[in-house]
């Protein structure tokens, strides 16, 4: 395939560990034969599970899809503290978590969800002064970063196993773009007095888009399994669908009446179920945030 003949959509990627989120965004360059290729909220490369990949106009989609719902499969392990608020980072503080009842975790995981002030892992991608935050902790550098609000609207804790004088706990989170959910590990652990990491990471669910949908990088390369750009929309956004009369002045530029189905961005369709663009409510008018018609 070549820039001209790729088809324009979104590719659900099951992101193995080792792997960064750019990474698997080359892979799909390669997979694709184009190079307008991107990913919608990052993973670490310790964290497995769902990445949105944008082909051709698609990545004009991506930072609308960014800031979407997400939903995690974690273990946090209680009872250690490390540098990186995860597995992969120095132990710098133990102490024994034996003694942590399942109702002291399901209290504090309640207090941790809803609306909450967070503050970002230092290792996270956060800039500071221009320089991404975890840059700055692997130069030796001290990192101070602002607390953050954020909304976890499910902080469910599954499994709880007690080995020695650690306490190992599986969760699944539903949460608000921009959530940590490392900083979900360390707060806990905080909370109880033990100190907690995060030992696993897999990301369930992006928007609407979650596992039952992905594919590993292995099946990719035996078919490439692109989900039609305007099939991808209609499962993101609220839809409005317009005339022919309206769809062509959509091409040429002219702004739409107040859609009424906001907040966010609203997928705009024609009569022929083609996307058209995505609009945004502002006062009376609709604005345009991407157009996929000329």
């Amino acid at each position: 395939m070549t820039d001209d003949t790729v088809p324009s959509g979104l590719v659900v990627v099951d992101k193995p560990a080792g792997l960064t989120s750019h990474d698997v965004v080359a892979r799909l360059r390669k997979l694709s034969g184009t190079r307008r290729v991107g990913h919608a909220g990052t993973l670490d490369p310790m964290a497995t599970g769902v990445l949105v990949v944008g082909l051709g106009a698609a990545t004009r989609m991506l930072g609308y899809l960014a800031l979407a719902e997400k939903g995690y499969a974690a273990t946090i392990r209680l009872g250690a503290s490390t540098v990186t608020d995860d597995v992969e980072g120095e132990v710098v503080a133990e102490q024994d978590a034996s003694h942590v009842t399942d109702a002291a975790l399901a209290a504090e995981t309640v207090a941790l969800t809803g609306e909450i002030r967070q503050i970002p892992s230092a290792v996270s991608a956060v800039k500071v002064g221009g320089v991404r935050s975890y840059a700055r902790v692997r130069r030796g550098e001290q990192v101070d970063l602002k607390a953050r609000t954020v909304t976890v609207s499910r902080f469910e804790v599954v499994t709880v196993r007690r080995e020695g004088q650690y306490t190992d706990v599986d969760v699944e989170v539903d949460c608000s773009s921009g959530t940590y959910i490392r900083a979900l590990a360390r707060d806990l652990g905080a909370a109880l007095g033990v100190g907690g990491h995060l030992t696993a990471l897999r990301r369930t669910r992006v928007g609407p888009y979650d596992l039952d949908r992905a594919s590993t990088l292995a099946e990719l390369a035996e078919r490439l399994d692109v989900m039609p750009i305007a099939v991808a929309a209609a499962a993101a956004f609220p839809r409005l669908d317009v005339d022919a009369e309206t769809a062509r002045r959509i091409a040429h530029g002219a702004q739409l009446p107040r859609t009424g189905l906001g907040p966010g961005p609203v997928a705009v369709f024609g009569p022929d179920g083609a996307l058209l663009s995505l609009v945004e409510d502002r006062g009376p008018r609709a604005k345009h945030l991407a157009v996929f018609v000329s």
